[in-house]
């Protein structure tokens, strides 16, 4: 019912839309960050690390060399939620996430894309990195969102409007 389908990656030549935004991000991240680069993702709002991995709107992205950010973006998830941020991340070689709460499947997603966590942090994003890149981040390995407790009991994202 509805016919064949796949879910595009963004990587296909042969993807009949085009110019899709993972396509975008997969082009624009495709080089090498190159040996000792570190690429630290940080969920975003007006500076500050946005608190709801599945709900952020924004990453900043940072490029860290020898201890030291020598580049960083504001990118925005294009409205993407849960499922498709970790394919983001990937998309854009982020070795590092730094956000507040996340459920167990967004964790889950993070870890299969080799992404290393670091959870319930809050504050000043830039900030936040540079701790990280001092060896002083203060974070919670056991951080979850609120919004996510009781899944595991059979309750559905749909008591706290997710989006599913």
């Amino acid at each position: 019912e509805g016919g064949d389908f796949r879910i595009c990656d963004g990587q296909s030549s042969n993807c009949n839309l085009g110019g899709c935004y993972k396509q975008e991000i997969y082009k624009k991240y495709a080089v090498e960050k190159g040996e000792g680069i570190m690429r630290i993702a940080v969920t975003y709002e007006n500076g500050q690390i946005f608190q709801h991995f599945g709900h952020t709107e924004y990453f900043k992205v940072y490029d860290a060399e020898d201890g030291k950010v020598v580049s960083s973006e504001v990118v925005s998830t294009e409205g993407n939620g849960h499922g498709a941020l970790a394919g983001i991340l990937r998309a854009m070689n982020v070795d590092v996430l730094i956000c507040g709460g996340i459920g167990g499947g967004a964790r889950n997603a993070l870890a299969a894309e080799g992404v290393e966590l670091y959870g319930g942090v809050s504050g000043s994003a830039d900030a936040a990195v540079e701790k990280l890149l001092a060896g002083k981040l203060d974070f919670d390995p056991e951080a979850k969102c609120s919004g996510h407790e009781g899944h595991e009991h059979g309750h559905t994202c749909g008591s706290h409007s997710c989006g599913r």
